[in-house]
């Protein structure tokens, strides 16, 4: 059975998935997406980087914890 998840977890996720494909790509072809989207503002490249990262340490925290609230009442 599939769990709903909230707009949080939702969010982290493709914030994660982006992270992996990125990284993906870097290191089969050396295309860095976020670079070529955002190459130009780099205080804002930094920031996603951070947020990618943020978004892996809550995801894995919230794994092995169990369901945030939010979740559990969906």
């Amino acid at each position: 059975m599939m769990m709903k998840h909230c707009g949080v977890h939702k969010v982290a996720m493709i914030l994660v998935l982006v992270g992996a494909l990125n990284w993906g790509l870097v290191g089969a072809f050396d295309i860095n997406i976020v670079n070529a989207v955002f190459g130009s503002w780099a205080r804002v490249e930094r920031v996603i980087y951070v947020l990618v990262g943020l978004a892996a340490i809550s995801l894995c925290f919230v794994g092995s914890c169990g369901p945030c609230k939010k979740c559990m009442s969906k």
